[in-house]
């Protein structure tokens, strides 16, 4: 029997990042992902029933609210589902928290930015020589220049992550590491015992 949770099961996934004692590790999570202008201070988990008629895989997906240390409002959808026709599905759950904003009355529809999380545990990419484990997509024009800058999708393809262990660098080379091998650690390595790893290995029991 493993020692610590597989964070790729519904289970594991929320176990770690969906409750409110966890909070932090999520903040920390993120916070690697997320450019500084958006750096978490806070987060708050949103109505997880926006999608009710597809429960069986809302339950793979988070809905969440954050405050920057800016003091700015912005919205995470994160997911690890194993899903058919990935990228549709992940242009579909995005556009949720940008409807839900809208509001009654006269509103200039100014949107709070939004961000599209997925840890994947499958490469969706199916010519090689494109992969990337790291795919940051936003809405660009014909130049290549941004178009729009409040919709991001972020796609961490888990299988590509090889760096081993003597090859970390960043906090978010540690908690890929920490993902990837989670389910196998029988004890917590060397370069991850420090304060909010081990809160995450504790957590993962």
């Amino acid at each position: 029997m493993a020692t610590y949770i597989n964070p790729y099961t519904d289970f594991g996934f929320k176990k770690l990042f969906g409750e409110e004692g966890n909070k932090d590790l999520l903040i920390d999570f993120l916070n690697q992902l997320l450019p500084p202008h958006h750096q978490i201070a806070d987060l708050n988990f949103r109505n997880p029933e926006n999608l009710a008629d597809l429960p069986t895989e809302r339950k793979a997906i988070f809905d969440i609210s954050c405050k920057a240390v800016s003091g700015e409002r912005f919205i995470v959808e994160m997911q690890k589902a194993k899903i058919k026709y990935f990228k549709d599905r992940s242009l579909f759950y995005a556009t949720f928290p940008i409807r839900e904003q809208a509001q009654k009355g006269d509103w200039d529809f100014r949107l709070q930015p939004v961000y599209f999380i997925a840890i994947l545990d499958f490469v969706y990419d199916e010519e090689t020589d494109k992969q990337k484990f790291l795919r940051e997509v936003a809405l660009k024009d014909q130049d290549g220049e941004l178009f729009f800058d409040k919709l991001h999708f972020k796609f961490l393809q888990m299988p590509l992550f090889t760096l081993q262990e003597h090859e970390l660098q960043t906090k978010f080379d540690k908690w890929c590491y920490f993902l990837k091998n989670l389910s196998s650690f029988d004890h917590i390595p060397t370069i991850l015992n420090e304060p909010i790893f081990q809160k995450a290995f504790e957590t993962s029991k």
